[in-house]
């Protein structure tokens, strides 16, 4: 008889100080049984900035986008020259929309993986210091007079450089809301016809894309990082040698929250395995044949979209296996192997059928889903081979037993 022990570790979350900055980005896996396949981060940052005021538009099947907003201000700080041939004397934008890669790290300060990043659009409201009508010299209709202002018209079309529009719906005769996507980093310009002897923008906010890595790669927890860009002429963020920003730095801190499933179920008595040859002892018994091995299959029943290791502790070790002991002393090897259930590979990504569990945990190091496990069977194998057979049966009459304990541990 044999007596073994379940031991499911699960590493426990602590939530991790948030840290005042500029812009935060938080995302959030939690597997969905309904949905095994589906293993991405959702993203939980809430809109604010463009998206935050029109949000039908940014979530429309044509944009699909989502911004945050930030208190920079950026000021002129001389008239903008009418029709400038240096762009970077009026309105010019370059926003860092190259993937930039972040690290991020866990509440212990292990590094885990990468969150990518980039700049996919850009805006806020432009504000003149004058109304239109008095730049132009005209007093005509708002429309006309902003088409005489700008090579680019109203604003409402994104200018060479930037891709298009996302619309806006806030239009004085001092002020026009503006939202362009930079599908690539360059820059995009729109020139003066007339002077403007001042010149600012308000509200501004950036779209942003992110790509985040593997959750079922990763331990449960919280992971955090951040990214850096500079504003101002030639920075990351760069509008141009006349406008100035109120700030020259814009961190974005990261937060990824890991919420994984991870339990074990053993059946009811199936913390108590009984060795038996094949067929039984029937054979042995009536007919005198000798049994070759003692085996005996016990299932177990897996959920996780977590890494685990697997390692194994027992009360007679042998070698780097587990042994049974009689009551005089003798003892014989016990091989113990393990199976999981497709969706759970090994850190090479084989499949796992009939690995041996030894003492030292080779082997059995990382094992990680590549879908999320919904209660699924796996199966531990207990065996005597038949050279331990042999030395047992020299023994009629003998009881051999052992405790044997299997740990299952998302701490990889």
């Amino acid at each position: 008889m044999i007596k073994f022990q379940l031991i499911a570790l699960m590493g426990l979350l602590s939530a991790a100080s948030a840290m005042a900055e500029v812009v935060h980005i938080t995302a959030k896996f939690a597997p969905d049984p309904s949905r095994p396949h589906v293993n991405v981060f959702e993203n939980t940052t809430p809109n604010s900035g463009y998206c935050g005021i029109y949000p039908q538009t940014c979530n429309s099947p044509h944009y699909k986008i989502f911004s945050v907003g930030t208190n920079i201000e950026f000021n002129s700080v001389r008239p903008i020259p009418a029709k400038h041939t240096n762009p970077r004397a009026g309105a010019t934008f370059k926003v860092p929309a190259s993937w930039k890669i972040v690290p991020v790290k866990d509440e212990l300060g292990r590094d885990a993986s990468a969150v990518e990043l980039r700049v996919a659009g850009f805006g806020g409201t432009y504000k003149l210091s004058k109304r239109v009508q008095e730049l132009i010299g005209e007093e005509i209709p708002l429309y006309p007079a902003l088409n005489k202002l700008w090579e680019f018209g109203d604003w409402g079309i994104a200018p060479t450089g930037c891709n298009e529009t996302a619309g806006g719906a806030h239009v004085t005769d001092t002020e026009h809301d503006f939202f362009w996507l930079s599908p690539v980093e360059r820059y995009c310009s729109n020139q003066a016809r007339f002077e403007v002897p001042q010149f600012a923008y308000r509200d501004f906010s950036f779209a942003y894309q992110i790509k985040t890595p593997n959750p079922l790669k990763m331990a449960p927890g919280i992971y955090t990082g951040s990214a850096v860009y500079t504003v101002g002429p030639h920075l990351d963020f760069d509008f141009g040698d006349n406008m100035q920003p109120t700030d020259s730095i814009i961190q974005i801190d990261f937060t990824l929250t890991v919420d994984h499933v991870f339990n074990i179920e053993i059946p009811p008595g199936g913390h108590k395995v009984v060795l038996l040859p094949e067929g039984g002892w029937q054979a042995w018994l009536n007919h005198g044949r000798k049994p070759t091995r003692l085996f005996r299959d016990q299932t177990f029943n897996v959920w996780t979209s977590t890494p685990f290791k697997m390692k194994l502790e027992c009360s007679e070790p042998l070698g780097d296996t587990c042994a049974l002991q009689d009551g005089k002393g003798d003892t014989v090897p016990l091989n113990i192997n393990v199976s999981l259930p497709n969706g759970l590979v090994d850190a090479s990504g084989s499949s796992v059928t009939r690995r041996p569990l030894l003492l030292s945990g080779g082997g059995t190091e990382r094992f990680e889903p590549n879908i999320y496990v919904d209660r699924k069977p796996g199966t531990l194998h207990f065996e005597v081979t038949k050279e331990g057979v042999a030395q047992m049966l020299k023994f009629p009459g003998h009881s051999y037993s052992g405790e044997v304990t299997v740990i299952w541990d998302s701490e990889v």
